[in-house]
């Protein structure tokens, strides 16, 4: 039996949703719905916030000509069903897969999508730029900002709204407002618009009532000073406190974020105003899939979580343990309880982990203080937004040599999120920070010890950086302690080859020294990259060939400093640095991708047997 067409079948641009009625855009809604369910349960992905946005996505492109329109995302995570729309139907079942379309809006698929937007709370900056640019070239498109997923927590979300406020610039900002963020967020921005939203009437007696005060028989300055006067009683009387017009930016809403004739209203009238204008929508995070809608954390956001045998699961139960022992541990996540593994903290010691939303800027200096304060701050962020808060890190914590524990999850190759996801500047960036710390552990276990080690130092910040993929179990004999490297093995004979072989990349430089039969091969598990390790150096500079092996950019990182001292030590051994290449990487399987870069056992065997060879 053939099946039925589907009406998200019929829709390959936007310009295709005009020739549909209500009645066809709920269908059509149900069917985007079913699509995505059945998307990301076979690839992973974010889940809740794109099924929260279906209709006001499909309402976005009914009103707005897109892309002559700029239409922008914060996250961009939440366009899924943008991709669906923009004729992207065809490859959506290749979502986050190799050589498939990414999570993420891209510039290389599609020209609906201008930006690359992973990272929270930017969009209102891009905005104010683009508005700014229509302004300088006449140009008649309209811009329109869609933000929300808890990015209005961002501090720079503010800096974008004030300065378009103080522009005049004509955005249309579309604040989706779903009331999470990764996980639940709270802040006083938030109960805010709950005031706001619980008070639909305002607007409507603001006006009624400015409208008799004009009526009032004043005049001149007298009538102007006593418009303005009346005004702002009124807006003290049936106002909640006016953020957004303080701004400088005019507010409507709230408005259902599920109701497309609504929303298309909305957005209409918007435009009809001079400067920036906030559209308030609510929207159900998770809508129409009961998995989703009842589990505020596991469906809601990325639908991976926190997997056993991981990095992360060796940090989360070593961290509740630590807890125990240690009541001046705290722990601090941006957003992200869930994935960065401090759930079991949190449900241990409430009171001592802090989810400051998606600021981490804001983390890491109240880390700093924390620790001013007597406190032990253990900062648990994913590499990519750890290079956020750079500057926090280097001024605020570093510079005070404040012991902040940093534990950088997902660092190095991550996979399915692309270029924006992968953690590759942090050994480059960190190692940059006086007395900065920063360790690799190469095992469920080393990860454990380090953790523990790392509350002993009290003279500056340590970094303890992990990888998404599993986590090799060792036997405790295996496991160095503090500071030191840990000679993986002993050569008898001759000295060919030292491999330095960092975090992850350990267990490729054993795979690769049981095919290099003949050769005399030396295996160090630096376990700290900066500083490095003394009595590791002095070793690798017996051999004839050094090779260093990291899953980072090459240039800046762990290799580069060996190279260093090695150089400036007159060392006669020729070193060679392995790494991941400086460029933006799309998304792949963490070990497709190391294998195209030469850091895998095969590429590794290749690097020596070549050195060797020209030496």
């Amino acid at each position: 039996m053939k099946e039925a067409a589907l009406l998200l079948d019929s829709v390959n641009e936007p310009k295709d949703l005009k020739n549909l009625n209500f009645d066809e855009l709920k269908i059509l809604s149900s069917e985007i719905r079913s699509l995505l369910v059945q998307t990301v349960e076979n690839n992973g992905g974010h889940l809740g916030s794109n099924l929260g946005i279906v209709e006001l996505t499909i309402a976005l492109h009914r009103v707005f000509d897109s892309p002559k329109d700029i239409i922008l995302w914060d996250t961009g995570h939440q366009t899924y069903v943008h991709k669906l729309i923009t004729g992207r139907r065809e490859e959506f079942s290749n979502l986050r897969l190799p050589e498939g379309i990414s999570g993420y809006p891209s510039q290389n698929e599609s020209p609906h999508d201008w930006i690359e937007n992973s990272h929270a709370s930017t969009v209102l900056s891009y905005a104010h730029g683009l508005a700014s640019a229509n302004s300088l070239s006449d140009n008649t498109r309209r811009i329109i900002a869609v933000i929300g997923d808890g990015s209005l927590t961002g501090g720079m979300a503010f800096e974008g709204l004030n300065n378009l406020g103080h522009s005049g610039e004509k955005v249309t900002i579309i604040l989706n407002d779903n009331g999470r963020s990764y996980a639940p967020t709270i802040s006083r921005l938030s109960e805010s618009l709950i005031r706001i939203r619980s008070n639909p009437t305002y607007m409507r007696r603001q006006h009624r009532l400015e409208k008799l005060a004009e009526g009032i028989p004043w005049v001149g300055e007298i009538l102007e000073r006593g418009i303005s006067a009346t005004k702002a009683a009124i807006r003290e009387i049936f106002e909640p406190p006016a953020f957004f017009e303080a701004l400088g930016i005019t507010y409507l809403g709230p408005f259902d974020g599920h109701d497309i004739d609504e929303i298309e209203q909305a957005l209409s009238n918007a435009v009809e105003f001079e400067g920036p204008v906030v559209v308030h929508v609510l929207t159900q995070k998770g809508r129409g899939h009961a998995p989703a809608e009842m589990d505020s954390i596991k469906h809601m956001h990325d639908t991976s979580g926190m997997k056993s045998g991981s990095y992360t699961e060796a940090f989360s139960e070593t961290l509740v343990k630590i807890g125990e022992s240690n009541p001046n541990v705290v722990a601090i996540t941006a957003a992200m309880p869930d994935s960065t593994g401090l759930l079991s903290f949190r449900e241990r010691f409430p009171d001592r982990c802090f989810d400051v939303g998606i600021a981490e800027q804001h983390a890491v200096t109240a880390a700093a203080g924390m620790a001013l304060g007597g406190l032990r701050p253990v900062v648990a962020v994913y590499s990519t937004f750890l290079t956020r808060a750079i500057d926090q890190i280097n001024l605020d914590v570093g510079l005070h040599e404040l012991p902040v524990i940093f534990c950088i999850d997902r660092a190095g190759i991550t996979g399915d999120d692309g270029p924006s996801h992968h953690g590759l500047l942090d050994i480059s960036l960190l190692s940059k920070i006086p007395k900065m710390k920063i360790f690799a552990p190469s095992s469920y276990q080393e990860l454990q010890q380090m953790l523990e080690d790392s509350l002993e130092i009290v003279d500056g910040p340590v970094a303890i950086r992990w990888p998404k993929t599993p986590a090799p179990q060792v036997e405790w004999e295996e496991v160095g302690s503090g500071t030191d490297a840990r000679r993986v093995n002993k050569t008898s004979g001759k000295k060919d080859v030292c491999i330095l072989a960092a975090g992850k990349m350990l267990s490729e430089a054993i795979e690769a020294s049981k095919l290099l039969s003949g050769i005399g091969v030396t295996i160090w598990d630096p376990r700290i990259l900066h500083p490095l390790n003394q009595e590791m150096l002095e070793d690798a500079k017996q051999h004839k060939l050094v090779v260093t092996i990291e899953d980072g950019y090459v240039e800046g990182g762990f290799g580069s400093s060996v190279l260093g001292y090695l150089n400036k030590d007159n060392s006669d051994c020729r070193v060679i640095n392995l790494g991941v290449p400086l460029s933006f990487h799309s998304h792949n399987k963490p070990d497709s991708l190391l294998s195209s870069f030469g850091l895998d056992a095969d590429g590794i065997v290749k690097t020596v047997q070549q050195a060797l060879s020209e030496i």
